[in-house]
């Protein structure tokens, strides 16, 4: 798989910052102001891109509450999986004018699929990339139709076990689409800490070959944060105005002050991790000057000796090295030698 590739102006590599994705689901409350509103708070708070999803209620379920499709526990409990499509969707006709919306202020704006009709309805308004959702990775249909577009392809795997991460790769590789990235995810919302394994994020890009990034449901950005260091090259984390506001996804939602402490504190380690490689920066270089040598600490008659009395290692790094002082120890000064003069051996013999 690519270990670089563009989601529309932005690059995503090992050697490319993070990508911050705010995620909108549910969270406009079926208000396009306010989902204007949650763009806009987006690009404020130093995302790169928005993410929409692209359904219908129809499209992942029906309308049937026999025992198959209820929901038990957790935030949607008493719930048909129906009814809580229609409240989260994001309405279609909205799509082109969010996109544009987040595209004037400098962010991607993507979405994920759910079927043939999405997928089409996402060509048509030229999407940069198409996430496909934990519970979809086992629609080998729906991927097919993807990986044909040879757009990047980002999966969450949330639900999935290792077949069904190789069986998805296989059939992007099939239809030459290399452009890949997998999501280390729980699908439990909110996501108890221990169940996250952050662990797991240098074994997928080992075992996959191919970029790895997370997609979260915690609270907090102690975990997107503490991801970094692990190789991710994406974040996603669900974003709202006001988690008191409600909604289907607002518990799990990260607020906009959050949101931005996030990414703050992301490129603020970015910055940190700096290169895997032993050498000293120009400014550590300088400083090297402060590290310590021999000087004479006693003033010196021509023809004296050296001796732990008029010679020692002190700061700063201007005389010879300390791996010397064994060496020089009983030679005789050359000439009269005051004290604070770095040793050299000019001065000795």
């Amino acid at each position: 798989m690519k270990k670089e590739f563009k989601i529309g102006s932005r690059t995503i590599g090992n050697n490319s910052p993070c990508f911050c994705v705010a995620e909108m689901s549910g969270n406009h409350l079926k208000d396009y102001n306010r989902a204007v509103e949650i763009i806009h708070a987006a690009k404020e708070a130093g995302a790169d891109a928005i993410k929409l999803q692209t359904y219908t209620a129809d499209s992942l379920s029906i309308d049937c509450d026999n025992e198959y499709f209820q929901i038990h526990g957790g935030l949607w409990d008493g719930m048909t999986e129906y009814k809580l499509y229609q409240e989260a969707s994001t309405p279609w006709e909205w799509q082109p004018k969010l996109k544009e919306v987040a595209e004037g202020l400098g962010l991607e704006c993507f979405s994920s699929p759910f079927d043939f009709a999405s997928v089409d309805f996402m060509t048509q308004l030229n999407m940069p990339a198409y996430k496909i959702a934990s519970y979809e990775i086992n629609d080998i249909p729906l991927i097919r139709k993807v990986a044909k577009l040879h757009k990047p392809v980002i999966f969450a795997t949330g639900v999935a076990h290792a077949e069904d991460i190789e069986r998805a790769l296989q059939v992007c590789r099939e239809e030459g689409n290399e452009e890949i990235m997998l999501l280390k995810c729980v699908s439990a919302y909110p996501t108890p800490y221990e169940e996250i394994n952050l662990n797991m994020i240098p074994t997928l890009a080992k075992t996959y070959d191919c970029l790895v990034g997370l997609s979260d449901h915690s609270m907090g950005s102690v975990v997107p944060v503490g991801a970094v260091p692990l190789g991710v090259k994406m974040v996603e984390k669900h974003l709202t105005l006001r988690r008191a506001d409600g909604g289907p996804d607002g518990a799990f939602s990260m607020e906009p002050e959050e949101f931005k402490e996030m990414v703050d504190h992301i490129r603020i380690l970015e910055k940190a991790l700096g290169q895997a490689k032993y050498e000293l920066t120009e400014k550590q270089e300088k400083e090297r000057s402060g590290s310590r040598s021999l000087f004479v600490v006693k003033d010196i008659k021509a023809g004296e000796k050296i001796t732990p009395e008029n010679v020692r290692s002190i700061r700063p790094n201007a005389g010879l090295h300390t791996m010397y002082y064994e060496e020089v120890l009983g030679k005789t000064a050359v000439c009269d030698i005051a004290m604070g003069t770095p040793l050299s051996w000019e001065l000795i013999r």
